[in-house]
């Protein structure tokens, strides 16, 4: 099992950035996959970004492309989640996941919650206006 958590999430101004951080207790994230997904109050859960350590493949929302910067630590047992010129709309708990299998991502399924094994508990970010 790969326990994730997730820290990092505070209470920002439109504007200002955040990093989130998702880390893995052994073994590390080596040729898997790491999403980070949010859920904002009465929405359903939304793919955000991930990055695979076994290409280095990224995906982005559309939402957050060229605001928010996914990546790896070198030891590959903690991703962060770079979150710049944040607005109210990205106010939601934000989740990491992790495939289970070593494996890329392909871009019609990233966002898909089954092809994640592992999940945090969840780091709230709330940006005000």
């Amino acid at each position: 099992q790969v326990p994730l958590v997730e820290t990092g999430g505070g209470v920002v101004q439109a504007g200002e950035s955040l990093r989130l951080s998702c880390t893995a207790s052994t073994p590390a994230f080596r040729n898997l996959a790491v999403g980070w997904f949010r859920q904002a109050p009465g929405k359903e859960r939304e793919g955000v970004a991930v990055i695979s350590d076994f290409d280095g493949t990224t995906y982005y929302a559309d939402s957050v492309k060229g605001r928010f910067t996914i990546s790896f630590d070198n030891a590959k047992t903690t991703v962060y989640l770079q979150m710049n010129s944040l607005k109210p709309e990205d106010t939601a708990v934000y989740y990491c996941a992790s495939t289970g299998v070593a494996g890329t991502v392909v871009e019609d399924t990233w966002t898909d919650d089954y092809e994640y094994e592992y999940w945090g508990q969840g780091t709230q970010v709330t940006v005000s206006s």
